[in-house]
């Protein structure tokens, strides 16, 4: 049971070696490679996306496709890198075959885990990047065109609560890049609500 697993990591260590471990998902037997996180685990913003593409299946990292490339750029523009100050993991750990979107049953095994990494990851803000990973996430049916932008209060199974702030996923951007203006002023909320939740040195 993933619950049971998730439950009984007390390190995010402990939490990728279960993950690579585990054999309840069907995706697993058809993915090149466990996608787990990239990034600064602890970092006080935490990125969750939907599921690895083809190059994220094919390196074994998440957002490291064009798609990634672009979320790079957009976080550069409020300062902020990967390799300083920012965590990323998706919703599923394995790839979906072509991309497709992951099934119900396919995040509800995931999901378990990713509120385990969410818990042991301790962020100050969670973004999630798209509507897959924001509807599995906040337990919501809303679209993402309803969702974005709006912060929500996600309560986690310890009892911890950490703002949430749904946005469009970097390769919406890339197919509607009209969206673009609407994703600058999430980050500016978000570098906004970082601000208000870092205490000064």
């Amino acid at each position: 049971d993933a619950r049971a697993v998730a439950r009984g990591c007390t390190t995010i260590e402990e939490l990728e070696a279960a993950v690579r471990a585990f054999e309840g998902c069907a995706l697993k037997r058809t993915a090149k490679n466990t996608v787990f996180a990239d990034g600064v685990p602890g970092a006080p913003l935490m990125i969750v996306g939907e599921a690895p593409g083809a190059d994220e299946d094919r390196i074994g990292k998440p957002f490291v496709g064009v798609s990634g490339q672009l979320m790079d750029l957009m976080l550069e523009a409020i300062g902020r890198r990967r390799s300083e100050s920012v965590y990323i993991t998706n919703i599923l750990f394995w790839r979906p075959p072509g991309n497709r979107t992951p099934t119900l049953a396919e995040q509800a095994i995931c999901m378990a885990f990713t509120r385990r990494h969410i818990e042991l990851a301790k962020p100050r803000v969670l973004v999630l990047a798209g509507g897959t990973a924001a509807k599995s996430v906040l337990d919501t049916t809303e679209g993402i065109m309803r969702l974005r932008g709006k912060w929500a209060t996600l309560t986690l199974d310890d009892g911890s609560t950490v703002p949430a702030l749904p946005t469009f996923h970097p390769a919406y951007l890339l197919r509607t890049p009209a969206s673009k203006r609407q994703s600058w002023w999430d980050l500016l909320a978000i570098d906004k609500k970082l601000r208000e939740l870092t205490p000064p040195a």
